[in-house]
């Protein structure tokens, strides 16, 4: 437990100083593991393309000298016009016969072929074509011009035809072919249009507590006031609903309430937009009852972020200070009604936590942060700061929070346990001489908790609660600091980061793992807010109940109630999932993990009833077949395994493996007859897989442009491919899913946006809703059973959102699409 304090204790100190550096440094190695899977797949697709036709050349030529000898010399045209080796070109039909073998291997062949009748060497020939159909389709250009070739040939009985129109789009110079459907006539006539459908932020799941501090507040409203992602939570702690202050634009760092209890100030980071270039941070100052932004103050001053802010109080609130992340932890003040900014000075290239007005008066400020405690006034437009003297006390690390007692006093919460309380000593003249100025030192030193102080709060009386890290434990003392009650929180919530008062008697605590907790020193405390508290990956929706499943990187496995909007239940793994999706029969749920392995669980006993391992990599998709008798466990090891599903989902018998990708899977569906494939690789594949087969690879990809699926979450696609923007690296789409009706595709991509197109969507710069709120890459999104929401989750930002779907108006958004010659909604 000291090793997780002290790294709670680092985190605070680091996480403020080196945030660009690592959000550099994860850019620049994403972007070279991005160059290298786009090598290997380029290299991959070179030889695919070298044996294609290797293979396809000599079964045209046979083929058409067969029909019509004097083709030979146009087809030789052609193959040199394509770009083929001179050594392939065709220039009599002896060099058709052996290209590339031996005169010894040529002659048995030429025997043969005056040996054997006409007919056994057409029977030769369609008996090649039968095994060899799929590598003529994997080049239709060619195939179609040869045809073409031959109807100029004058042979006998050959017709023009065409396998349909095929569209390229390019991801990162690579080609993929979507071929277009048998009932769209006209691709080129297709209009795209936004849906009628439009989303609207229902509920925010997660508390941002892991590493920020004095994020939580009580409105005069009711409301307790937090924030996750890009969003503040306004979250009525009776009647357990919620409203929600969206106008940031990349994650909010900080928070305070006004005096009159009414007003909020937020402070945002930096972020970046799209292009990779930085955007300016800011503060809002906003109405909660309105949630109405009255300023916005500091565009264009601030660096990297705000790290703290703080109203003024003995002025009613007229003046707000705030931090900044830059080296030199800028300090300004800044006038509340004008938006202007009074005065700024470097504070210190030492971490900063907190900071704070003294509530009688206005021209003192205090800071702390990573070994120091400074007092700053504020006379003529300037700022002037005096350093704490810890004097014959040890300096600790960190001082992590900070007071005022009814007093005057200054009490500090440290990184070793101890309440310091701080006040003013006159100017020592016997050693300074005249004219020594007052210092600020210790007072007096409290032992407080085993571990860091991590909050302090002041209650009306004049008691002090204090909340601790290692032991977790919530302290009352009386006014002269005398211990007077105690209590833990459970270890599942972490060490406490700060504590809110609501009555006196009742408190609010926000805790290191995620977590809002309410209660008393007498009945204990009940979560009332719960979250993740690493990256997630893994989401799945119940076929038939208002519940869904969310995995990631700090192992839970979390089982939420979209109606109560509450989590019903958790477990911790022992590795961290990526994947998961519930039986259709919706009594089990089948999780993929980190190492290949994955676990099936009973929703009622909440216990792992099946545990199978599939490779030593880890898993990215897991799919039930639409009857639940099969289920597809997708593998960074290039593996699709399929098994068999009996005894209603808790069975489980290796059925077969699909083996053809090149890189690893990222995404599968299942056809609606449940006999097919279709999959997505990491190097931007399409394949499919005929399962009912033996899980043999389809090569002619073009027999599989009608088939209907029974989900749609393969981000390559026909239907799909207008959700990708120009330009493109193929990762810029994390994940997508057609809602049950289909009508509508949901979209989460890398810029922390949540799209929302139309379905079908196969064109190009598709119109579509866009919406924003979370902080970092959005990594899955779901709609619910009867398609009522849409689930979105973020990956670092610990967050998920729960959308409305607002069906505006009553036209059926799809049929303008379908008049332009869609009729139904196969897929390729």
């Amino acid at each position: 437990m000291d090793g997780s304090t002290n790294s709670l204790d680092d985190v605070s100190g680091s996480s403020a100083e080196y945030p660009d550096r690592v959000s550099m440094m994860e850019g620049r190695l994403q972007s070279q593991e991005d160059e290298i899977t786009l090598l290997k797949s380029s290299l991959a697709d070179a030889l695919r393309r070298l044996r294609l036709h290797d293979q396809l050349i000599p079964l045209l030529k046979q083929q058409i000298i067969a029909v019509n000898p004097a083709a030979s010399r146009v087809l030789n045209q052609v193959y040199c016009s394509d770009g083929f080796s001179s050594s392939r070109k065709l220039s009599s039909s002896s060099a058709l016969d052996s290209p590339r073998h031996p005169a010894t291997r040529a002659r048995r062949n030429s025997e043969k072929l005056v040996k054997d009748p006409q007919e056994k060497t057409k029977k030769l020939l369609d008996k090649k074509a039968a095994s060899s159909a799929n590598l003529l389709n994997r080049s239709p250009s060619l195939e179609s011009r040869t045809k073409d070739l031959i109807a100029r040939a004058g042979s006998p009985g050959s017709r023009r035809g065409t396998q349909g129109q095929s569209i390229k789009m390019f991801i990162r110079g690579r080609p993929i072919t979507m071929y277009v459907p048998s009932n769209i006539q006209n691709y080129e006539d297709l209009r795209m249009e936004p849906p009628v459908e439009k989303l609207e932020l229902d509920w925010v799941y997660g508390y941002r507590g892991r590493d920020c501090r004095a994020n939580l507040y009580l409105l005069s409203s009711g409301e307790a006031v937090y924030f996750i992602a890009c969003v503040v939570v306004l979250y009525h702690i009776n009647n357990r609903t919620q409203r929600h202050y969206r106008k940031h634009t990349d994650c909010v760092r900080c928070l305070t309430i006004h005096p009159d209890k009414v007003r909020v100030a937020s402070g945002q980071t930096a972020g970046v937009d799209k292009d990779g270039k930085p955007l300016q941070p800011y503060v809002h100052i906003w109405d909660s009852s309105t949630l109405i932004t009255l300023q916005q103050i500091g565009l264009g001053t601030f660096e990297r972020g705000v790290g703290s802010v703080a109203f003024s109080f003995a002025d009613a609130g007229a003046f707000l200070c705030v931090i900044d992340d830059s080296n030199e932890h800028m300090l300004s003040v800044w006038d509340c009604a004008k938006g202007t900014k009074h005065t700024e000075v470097k504070s210190t290239n030492e971490a900063v936590f907190a900071v704070e007005f003294n509530p009688s008066d206005s021209t003192n400020i205090i800071t702390c942060g990573k070994s120091h405690i400074y007092f700053w006034t504020l006379s003529a437009g300037s700022l002037t700061k005096k350093q704490g003297i810890f004097g014959k006390y040890k300096k600790p690390k960190f001082i992590q929070c900070f007071v005022f007692s009814l007093t005057g006093d200054v009490l500090t919460g440290d990184s070793e346990g101890n309440i310091l309380t701080w006040g003013k000593s006159p100017g020592d003249v016997k050693t300074l001489g005249k004219g020594a100025k007052e210092t600020f030192q210790i007072m007096r030193q409290t032992r407080a908790h085993d571990g860091s102080v991590f909050t302090l709060c002041m209650l009306q009386g004049g008691a002090l609660l204090s909340g601790g890290g290692k032991d977790r434990k919530i302290i009352r003392w009386s006014a002269d600091l005398a211990p007077e009650r105690e209590c833990e929180i459970p270890e599942k919530f972490g060490a406490v980061r700060c504590i809110t008062d609501v009555n006196g008697e009742e408190v609010l605590v926000g805790t290191t793992r995620n977590a809002i907790l309410r209660g008393t020193f007498s009945d204990g405390f009940v979560a009332i807010v719960q979250g993740h508290v690493d990256e997630m990956w893994g989401l799945a929706t119940h076929p038939s109940q208002d519940v869904f499943l969310t995995c990631g990187h700090d192992r839970q496995v979390c089982v939420w109630n979209t109606e109560e909007h509450k989590l019903d239940w958790c477990t911790t793994l022992e590795e961290y999932g990526l994947c998961a999706d519930f039986c259709p029969n919706g009594a089990v749920v089948s999780v993929g993990l980190s190492t290949g392995r994955w676990l099936v669980l009973d929703l009622q006993t909440k216990e792992v009833i099946s545990d199978y391992t599939d490779g030593n990599e880890q898993l990215s998709v897991m799919r039930y077949s639409p009857d639940g008798s099969f289920l597809a466990v997708g593998s960074h090891d290039n593996f699709i395994y399929v098994y068999n599903v009996t005894e209603s989902g808790r069975r489980y018998s290796r059925y077969g493996k699909c083996n053809g990708h090149s890189s690893f899977i990222t995404h599968l569906d299942w056809s609606k007859d449940g006999k097919y494939i279709m999959s997505n690789s990491g190097d931007y594949e399409i394949l499919y897989w005929d399962v009912a087969g033996g899980c043999k690879l389809l090569r002619n990809r073009y027999e599989s442009k009608d088939r209907e699926w029974a989900s749609y979450t393969c981000v390559l696609g026909f239907h799909v491919m207008g959700v990708w923007l120009e330009g493109s690296d193929g990762t810029d789409i994390n994940a997508l899913c057609r809602s049950h009706s289909e009508r509508l595709v949901a979209v989460a991509d890398d810029f922390c946006k949540v799209h929302l197109f139309q379905y079908p969507c196969p064109k190009p710069k598709a119109p579509n809703h866009s919406y924003e709120g979370h902080g970092s890459h959005v990594t899955n999104v779901r709609f619910t059973h009867c398609d009522s929401h849409l689930l979105s989750m973020g990956g670092k930002d610990t967050c998920i959102l729960q959308w409305e779907v607002k069906r505006a108006g009553t036209g059926d958004g799809g049929d303008r699409l379908h008049s332009a010659s869609f009729t139904s909604s196969p897929e390729p």
